[in-house]
């Protein structure tokens, strides 16, 4: 029997929402750094089988990479001038790296480093680049 058997359903539904931990801003930032880049390793073992799916990855991340360096850019940001420096650098390597990637002429394996070490900065658990 649940606990909220004799409960209105919307104290239950407020009850369960309520006992959810708040995710962050930066907890979501992290969700989708992880996803893209578990999707790109992933891809990246297989860019000999499935090119194809290698190349759809490598898009994503530069996407990413995009959308961090377009408001890294943002006269609003809020982080460190240095820091903001470092990450649209990034941006161009990693989209640089791509295009490297697409042709053929070499792995995914530093971009999964880099997005690695975002995550761990992000994580707190060391510098993100």
């Amino acid at each position: 029997m649940s606990p909220y058997a004799h409960t209105p359903p919307s104290q239950t539904a407020y009850a369960q929402a309520a006992a959810a931990p708040m995710r962050t801003p930066r907890d979501a930032e992290y969700d989708v750094i992880a996803r893209i880049t578990r999707r790109l390793n992933q891809a990246n073992a297989r860019r000999k089988q499935d090119f194809p799916a290698f190349v759809a990855a490598l898009c994503d991340n530069e996407r990413l990479w995009s959308t961090l360096a377009a408001d890294v850019a943002d006269a609003g940001n809020g982080l460190p001038p240095q820091l903001r420096a470092r990450i649209f650098y990034l941006y161009r390597f990693t989209a640089a790296h791509g295009r490297k990637a697409r042709s053929g002429a070499t792995g995914a394996e530093v971009l999964v480093e880099i997005n690695t070490a975002v995550l761990r900065g992000l994580r707190g658990d060391g510098a993100a680049a």
